[in-house]
């Protein structure tokens, strides 16, 4: 081969590779909810900072509403590579053998935001993400879809005004013992199924966070709500561990600032969506709503608190007195501060505190 060849030859190799380094690494990121929601804006948020800031280095692809994985498929899709990135409800980790999950589904766990956010962004989030890291899997965030209020179509103001109601609940042992606990009888049934069975009466009542409650217009067939704060709905946004190790590193800390600013995002958004909520139910004038006060909310949680006695073995003793730390730290730094309320005036509800032994 001439020189003259040999230079041609290397030129258009040399063409190829920088053609394929300008190619962007691709990012899958399917979720089951609709684009107009916290979680679903909050993945068009980062989809547009990733790609800003990494300067086209990454294109992020959402797929929103089930596109291409359902809840019961999207997971075992992440560990085999199909897709890169979800975003499941915190609840489905318990079925996965990550049973530390479910103390997000504990009832009166979290007084307040301010302890759920401090506990997800301190030590008890990073040793759970560090759970996931063992299946394959590393987590990213935890977003927020809110706390959740009880419903039904009989008033719910005493512990026993649930007695015998079936109640419609997601896959969860915790919430399960949680309605058993209350006198009510659990019925799992899948989110989409929940509006026709209140309406035809199937199932009596339902609990979710105000956001939930009002876009699937439950409040339209449940004729009572009581503001009672008593769980919460969140979500972790995770990642396939072996392909996140792949990535260069300085790509790596790209991508966590963008979560990072989809995280504030999103969380901002969450309670604002609640708020509006709240606001359209009352509107709509068809839901009687009742604020749980703050003595009957001490009365509920120590009903409750069994529950978390029940499941402090599987979750870990360690990781619920953690959390217990964190709600004392919180409510003793609220109480400091000036614009302090009284014990009968905190809308929050109160922090359960620990088995003795």
């Amino acid at each position: 081969m001439s020189s003259r060849a040999t230079l041609f030859a290397l030129l258009l190799a040399l063409a190829a590779c920088a053609t394929q380094a300008a190619e962007p690494i691709v990012i899958k990121f399917s979720h089951v909810v609709v684009p107009d929601t916290p979680k679903g804006k909050a993945a068009e948020y980062f989809k547009k900072l990733a790609e800003e800031r990494s300067r086209g280095r990454v294109r992020v692809e959402v797929y929103a509403a089930g596109q291409l994985y359902q809840d019961r498929t999207e997971m075992e899709a992440l560990r085999l590579g199909a897709v890169h990135m979800l975003a499941p409800s915190l609840a489905k980790f318990g079925p996965l053998g990550v049973h530390a999950f479910e103390l997000f589904d504990l009832p009166y766990i979290f007084p307040n935001l301010e302890t759920l956010h401090r506990v997800m962004d301190g030590e008890v989030g990073a040793r759970l993400f560090a759970m996931l890291a063992e299946r394959g899997v590393k987590g990213l965030a935890y977003w927020d879809n809110g706390f959740k209020q009880m419903s039904a179509n009989t008033p719910l103001r005493r512990v026993e005004d649930f007695q015998g109601l079936k109640m419609r609940i997601q896959s969860s042992r915790v919430i399960e013992a949680q309605m058993r606990t209350l006198g009510a009888q659990p019925r799992v049934m899948a989110f989409s199924d929940a509006h026709e069975a209140l309406r035809q009466g199937v199932v009596d009542g339902t609990e979710n966070p105000l956001s939930n409650l009002a876009t699937q217009r439950m409040h339209e067939v449940q004729k009572h709500l009581t503001l009672s704060d008593h769980g919460y709905l969140g979500y972790a946004v995770i990642v396939n561990k072996a392909f996140w190790e792949s990535l260069p590193a300085d790509l790596r800390a790209i991508l966590e600032g963008a979560m990072h600013s989809a995280t504030v995002y999103e969380r901002g958004i969450a309670q604002e969506e609640n708020d509006a909520a709240l606001a359209r139910v009352k509107a709509a004038g068809t839901t009687q709503i009742y604020v749980l006060p703050y003595k009957d909310r001490v009365i509920w949680q120590q009903a409750l608190l069994p529950v978390h006695r029940a499941f402090e073995d599987k979750i870990g003793r360690d990781l619920l007195q953690a959390v217990y730390r964190v709600a004392a730290e919180v409510e003793k730094e609220r109480a400091a501060r000036p614009d302090a309320a009284t014990p009968k005036d905190k809308p929050g509800p109160v922090r359960p505190r620990p088995a003795r032994r």
